[in-house]
């Protein structure tokens, strides 16, 4: 059974590359992707993090789809209670206006941060109590229907961009169920609630006009090579940058240390987050996504393109474009 495949991409940054390079990897995958049939990529608003080029969300989408044509667009996801409602549907407004047809507005209520920036974002630490108002509000500016008396969106107003609701716990598949809208859950790293935030989702949805029926994508990690070795190799790589990055903000790990870390609790811990990998030939690959899907009843996977080679990476679009896309 065929199904959409999409991607989630953090515009990686390797150690001591250039972000203006991370960020044309980024467009390079993108035009793969979209030649290769995938659905939609998403970029993710993280912030204080050296390794992820994809903090200002918006001005990346607008880069990435002016080098593209028709693949969909998206956040993967915007953490609203970081904005004003009405300065994102203007920024997506924005985006749909360029490109019909073509943006998503994925929402999250997180931080997507640490706490010292999450001050610096001039966030208030109770704006995510305000979170399911925040979409009304947007969703509002986006229909043309403003819910604030002699304020609305330009441009924005009226381009109906759809709303996914982003989460890894049972409250954003409760919320998107109560909204009618589509939702995507983080099980690329945050595995633990997967199947019981679905069942929610489906269980307790409520039909709304611009989504009649549940839309729920799961997330999960995918290296496929031409041989089982050489994905594995990939992914050790993927583990030792993933280590460096969670375990070694602030500091310039040695291999030794990071070898060390990766036995660590921490480091079982950070890896853990990875549960849902598929890694391997395209034969193992594609029969990990089907059984994935059909476990969990996802309309969509979204995968994260885990190998930290760029090479890598764009023959695992190309594998998963011919072998699960294109079959």
């Amino acid at each position: 059974m065929s199904y959409p495949l999409s991607i989630l991409d953090l515009s990686t940054v390797l150690p001591g590359q250039p972000v203006a390079e991370a960020v044309a990897a980024s467009v390079e995958l993108a035009q793969k992707a979209e030649e290769q049939g995938f659905h939609r990529i998403w970029f993710a608003e993280h912030h204080n993090f050296p390794s992820i080029a994809s903090s200002a969300t918006s001005v990346l989408l607008a880069h990435v789809a002016a080098h593209t044509e028709r693949i969909r667009l998206g956040s993967g996801g915007i953490m609203l209670p970081n904005h004003s409602p009405l300065v994102i549907a203007e920024q997506f407004g924005t985006l749909a206006e360029i490109h019909p047809g073509r943006i998503d507005l994925g929402l999250g209520r997180a931080p997507g941060t640490d706490q010292r920036t999450m001050m610096a974002l001039r966030r208030d630490p109770s704006a995510a109590d305000t979170f399911p108002r925040d979409i009304k509000e947007l969703q509002g500016y986006l229909r043309g229907e403003s819910l604030i008396p002699g304020v609305d969106a330009f441009p924005g107003h009226g381009t109906n961009v759809p709303l996914y609701i982003l989460g890894s716990s049972q409250y954003g598949a409760q919320l998107a169920a109560a909204l009618g809208l589509g939702y995507s859950f983080a099980s690329h790293f945050a595995p633990q609630m997967l199947e019981h935030a679905a069942t929610i989702y489906r269980d307790r949805f409520e039909p709304s006009e611009s989504v009649p029926e549940p839309h729920f994508i799961a997330a999960l990690n995918v290296i496929a090579a031409d041989t089982e070795a050489e994905a594995h190799a990939q992914l050790e790589i993927a583990h030792r940058h993933r280590i460096r990055q969670m375990l070694g903000r602030g500091r310039d790990l040695g291999e030794d240390e990071v070898t060390m870390l990766l036995h660590s609790a921490g480091g079982e811990q950070v890896l853990s987050m990875m549960k849902y990998t598929a890694v391997g030939t395209i034969e193992t690959v594609k029969a990990y996504l089907d059984e994935f899907r059909e476990r969990v009843q996802a309309d969509e996977l979204i995968i994260t393109n885990a190998a930290p080679d760029l090479a890598a990476r764009h023959r695992t679009l190309e594998l998963l474009g011919e072998h699960v896309i294109g079959r």
